[in-house]
């Protein structure tokens, strides 16, 4: 068995969506002074390697704590657009490529190789997004989650944080199901393989969660 882990390290200084406070990580109790250490940690709930609730961007929304903890592991496929074009959408194409193994997954996580790029200005330009008919394959099929190693799923054009919700339009068209939650900025996708692998992604566990950092690990059987 292998384990790989698909998520970002949280640090002060991590590439932050534009318009958001990068985290802080204070070391409030020191070994020399009081015989333990204990951090202080503030960070906005979409911080690095995060999943997105139905509630980010919509007020009836579900919350990441309303769903059974089964929503957070199942079977996972990646979809390779590595070869596609800047600007150039994921087509159902290259879903179909996988053939009847698609039809099995309960996530799909698609490679960008944008991962590569975390720390880079490029990783906030140009990655691929969504076509419209892959958008509405996923919600007929109402998996438990897509995945991206990109920042988004939704391009990253604006800095102002209330003109950018209102253009979130794959944001919106998945989540308004309340089925499928989005996990972005993922990394090391490339290391999965080809076939179908068991996926943990478990968002941190707070009350009302419109979204939270997440440890997100692929388990491959050897």
């Amino acid at each position: 068995m292998k384990i790989i882990d698909l998520t970002h390290p949280i640090s002060p200084d991590m590439p932050m969506y534009p318009g958001t406070g990068a985290p802080t990580l204070n070391v409030a109790y020191h070994h020399d002074e009081y015989g333990f250490m204990e951090t202080h940690i503030n960070l906005y709930s979409h911080t690095g390697t995060h999943i997105d609730a139905p509630a980010h961007l919509y007020a009836n929304g579900l919350t990441l704590d309303e769903y059974p903890i089964e929503q957070y592991v199942g079977k996972a496929l990646v979809i390779d657009c590595r070869k596609l074009d800047k600007g150039e959408k994921i087509s159902m194409r290259l879903l179909e490529e996988k053939g009847s193994v698609l039809y099995e997954a309960d996530f799909l996580l698609f490679l960008t190789g944008y991962g590569a790029l975390w720390g880079n200005p490029d990783y906030f330009v140009d990655f691929p997004i969504l076509s419209d008919a892959v958008v509405e394959w996923i919600n007929s099929r109402k998996l438990k989650g897509i995945g991206i190693d990109a920042p988004s799923f939704d391009p990253v054009t604006v800095d102002e944080l209330a003109q950018a919700a209102h253009d979130l339009c794959i944001h919106r068209a998945i989540l308004k199901t309340n089925h499928t939650l989005l996990l972005e900025n993922l990394c090391k996708l490339e290391e999965t393989g080809s076939e179908l692998f068991t996926l943990c992604a478990l968002p941190l566990y707070t009350l009302n969660a419109d979204g939270a950092p997440a440890r997100i690990i692929a388990i491959i059987e050897s």
